[in-house]
């Protein structure tokens, strides 16, 4: 098989991979921008929740449980996503931001979440959920991987 060769030092070289590495600036840029998309996503939540915590299957509230387990899960898949627990704390302050102001008396003495069942557990238990999705999110933080030569 005699002939010209099929490689060059060119195509072996590793420059054109460390030339394509993206500035540190723009990567921070993007993990600021997603963490502000966190947080607006868990101030969503809690603003949909606060106006639809009181749908019910019978006496339970099924609504307001399911979106204290919407704030959990988007705590912990946040934090999986970009593999840092700040990610799950996003969401769980944008959660609280949204549902605690929504949940203060106007002057004019009307508020949003009223004191039943249905709205003490969209209060308390997305509470605890968010507080729960964070604390796993920080339990089950990615452990830094060593080399094998370093072990």
């Amino acid at each position: 098989m005699a002939g010209r060769p099929i490689s060059s030092p060119a195509l072996a070289s590793l420059q054109s991979v460390e030339n394509a590495t993206p500035d540190r600036r723009d990567g921070a840029i993007v993990i600021l921008g997603t963490y502000v998309m966190l947080f607006v996503l868990g101030a969503l939540e809690g603003l949909v929740g606060c106006f639809h915590y009181s749908g019910t299957l019978g006496s339970v509230p099924a609504a307001a449980l399911a979106f204290a387990v919407v704030a959990f899960v988007t705590c912990v898949l946040a934090a999986w996503g970009m593999r840092t627990p700040t990610a799950g704390l996003m969401p769980a302050v944008g959660w609280f931001v949204a549902s605690f102001v929504l949940a203060m008396a106007t002057p004019g003495g009307s508020v949003v979440i009223t004191n039943t069942a249905a709205g003490k557990w969209f209060l308390y238990g997305g509470s605890a959920c968010a507080a729960a999705g964070v604390l796993v999110a920080f339990a089950a933080k990615p452990r830094s991987r060593t080399s094998k030569a370093g072990r």
